[in-house]
Order: C-alpha cells, then sequence, then structure tokens
C-alpha cells in the first residue's frame, strides 16, 4: 500500500489543484463531485482530477493522507481545501479562483525556474 500512498502524495505535491471525486468533472456520479467540480469548472482554472471509483484503493487510503473521510477532496497548492461545502463557500466568496490561479502561477513559475537551473 506504501507505493499507492506514494502516488497520492506525488499527484497532490505535481498538480497544483486536485480534485478526488467520484466520475469526473464532465460526468460526475454523486451530487457533491458534481457541484464541487461545477464550481472549478466556473473559475476556468485548468485542474487535475482523479476518478476514485476507478480504483477502490484510492478511497480507502487518500482519506489516511489528508485525514478527511468522504469524498470530493480538493487540494490547491499541495493543501487539502476541503470537500464540497468548503469549495461551494470559497466559490459564492470570490475566494476560489484567486487561491486556483496563485497555486498554478506558483507552480508555473517553479517549473521555469527548475528549468532554467538545469540549463
Amino acid at each position: 500500500m506504501s507505493s499507492l500512498l506514494d502516488t497520492l502524495k506525488q499527484q497532490i505535491a505535481e498538480n497544483p489543484v486536485i480534485i478526488y471525486m467520484k466520475g469526473t468533472p464532465e460526468l460526475p456520479m454523486c451530487g457533491f463531485s458534481q457541484r464541487a467540480a461545477q464550481a472549478m469548472m466556473d473559475t476556468g482554472v485548468e485542474f487535475a482530477y482523479v476518478n476514485v471509483l476507478q480504483n477502490p484503493q484510492i478511497m480507502a487510503e487518500l482519506p489516511k493522507v489528508a485525514d478527511w473521510p468522504t469524498f470530493p477532496q480538493i487540494f490547491i497548492d499541495g493543501e487539502l481545501v476541503g470537500g464540497c461545502d468548503i469549495v461551494l463557500e470559497l466559490h459564492a466568496q470570490g475566494e476560489l479562483k484567486p487561491m486556483m490561479e496563485a497555486a498554478v502561477a506558483k507552480a508555473k513559475e517553479k517549473k521555469a525556474q527548475d528549468s532554467a537551473e538545469g540549463q
């Protein structure tokens, strides 16, 4: 199982914004995942997703990473933001988009810095 935990931690670290959800943003399989993904899509900011229904082990292991028992789980800049209710609240308050944009910008800056150092 430790390799799955490592994979999850790597996904969270490598994607500035990622949602672990039931289904996909285009075809969600539960209302909470649908509402959270829709709020994220409304920002216009690119994000990654993992369909936890395709891998039941993720459903079992991810709550151990973030100590959050339910899905969806949204991570921004490597930190668990929360689930559906929190993301909807952030979106309603106009805070979700700036958070997502900042995480994406930070990741792009780091990538550019890493590639400049590698030359």
